[in-house]
C-alpha cells in the first residue's frame, strides 16, 4: 500500500475506508457492464418506442387534446383533481392528529390506555386500506343517511384516515423514543409534569426527526386516493382516464401519461414545502434566541436605587 501523497491525499492504490480502488481489469469489466447494460435499456426503450408506435399510441391526435382542446381539461383532468386533492387534504387533517393522539398514547404510564391504543394501530396497520375503503363504504350504505353521491368520497377518507393514522402512530413514537433520554431528564428537573414535557419539549424536537417519514405517508396517502376510482366509483384522478380515452379517440397511453405527470407535479409540490418546512425547523433549532438590548443591558449593570444590587437583566 502505498504512502499518503504529499498533499494528505490517497496515493492511487490506497484502498479507501468503504471499498478497494478496482485495479485496471476491473474497470474495463465494469466498463463492458455498463455498456451492456446501456444496449439492454435502450433496446427495451426501443421495443416499448416501436410498440406503441404500431398501435398508433404515439400518433399526434392521441396527445393533440391535452394541448389544443381546453375542454379535456375543465371537463376531465381539473375536476378529478380537485376530488383527488379534496379526499387527501381531509385524510391528512385528521390523520395528522390522530395519528399523534394514539403515538403519544402508546407512550403512557398507564397500561390501560397503553394498550388500547396498541390494539387500534395493530388492527388497522395490519388491514388493506383498500378493505377499510370497502367496509367503509358498506357501513355508510347500511347505517346512514349519506348521499350515494358523496359515499365514496366519505369511505375513502375514512380508509385513508384509519391506516394512515396507526401507520403516522407508529412514526410519532419511534421520533419521540429517538431522542435522548436526557430531554426527559431535564424537563423533570425543572418540574415539569409529563404532559408539559411531551407538549413543550419532546414534541417539538421529534417533529423535526419525523418529518422525512411523515412526508412520505402523506405522498402515499396522495396516491392512495386512487383505489378509491378503482373500486368505489370515486371521481378521482386515476379515474377520468377512462371517460377521457372514451371520448378522445381510444388515447388511453396519453391519459395514462398525463394523468401520471400531474401526480408527480402534485407530490413534488408537497415533498418541496416539507423539505423548506423543515429546513426552517432546522434553522430555528440553531438559533441562539432573543437579543437583548443594549438599554437591557444598561439597566440591568445599573446599581439600585438606593445603592444596592444591580437590578435583574
Amino acid at each position: 500500500m502505498r504512502a499518503r501523497s504529499a498533499r494528505g491525499r490517497p496515493g492511487k492504490d490506497t484502498p479507501t475506508v468503504l471499498y478497494d480502488l478496482p485495479g485496471p481489469r476491473a474497470r474495463r469489466r465494469n466498463l463492458l457492464w455498463t455498456l451492456l447494460f446501456l444496449a439492454a435499456l435502450a433496446a427495451v426503450v426501443w421495443w416499448v418506442v416501436a410498440g406503441l408506435a404500431d398501435k398508433s399510441q404515439l400518433a399526434w391526435s392521441k396527445w393533440a387534446p391535452f394541448l389544443t382542446d381546453a375542454r379535456v381539461w375543465e371537463t376531465y383532468v381539473l375536476p378529478a383533481l380537485r376530488n383527488t386533492v379534496v379526499a387527501a387534504a381531509l385524510s391528512m387533517v385528521i390523520a395528522l392528529p390522530l395519528g399523534a393522539l394514539l403515538g403519544v398514547s402508546r407512550l403512557s404510564d398507564h397500561r390501560a390506555v397503553r394498550g388500547a391504543a396498541g390494539t387500534v394501530v395493530e388492527f388497522f396497520r395490519a388491514i388493506p386500506v383498500l378493505i377499510l375503503m370497502l367496509f367503509a363504504n358498506a357501513a355508510y350504505s347500511e347505517f346512514t343517511d349519506v348521499s350515494p353521491d358523496t359515499r365514496p368520497l366519505y369511505a375513502v377518507v375514512t380508509g385513508l384516515v384509519l391506516y394512515n393514522a396507526s401507520v403516522l402512530a407508529e412514526v410519532v413514537r419511534a421520533g419521540i423514543l429517538s431522542l435522548p433520554a436526557g430531554q426527559t431528564d431535564a424537563a423533570r428537573a425543572l418540574g415539569l409534569r409529563k404532559g408539559q414535557t411531551m407538549t413543550y419539549v419532546l414534541l417539538p424536537q421529534a417533529v423535526t426527526a419525523m418529518l422525512p417519514a411523515l412526508v412520505s405517508q402523506l405522498v402515499v396517502i396522495v396516491k392512495d386516493t386512487a383505489l378509491g376510482g378503482a373500486m368505489l366509483g370515486f371521481s378521482e384522478l386515476l379515474a377520468s382516464v377512462r371517460p377521457m380515452s372514451a371520448n378522445y379517440g381510444a388515447n388511453t397511453i396519453a391519459c395514462f401519461t398525463v394523468v401520471a405527470v400531474v401526480f408527480v407535479v402534485l407530490n413534488f409540490a408537497l415533498t418541496t414545502f416539507a423539505a423548506r418546512l423543515e429546513g426552517r425547523l432546522r434553522r430555528g433549532r440553531r438559533s441562539t434566541g432573543a437579543v437583548v438590548g443594549a438599554d437591557a443591558v444598561e439597566e440591568a449593570a445599573a446599581p439600585g436605587e438606593h445603592g444596592g444590587r444591580p437590578g435583574a437583566a
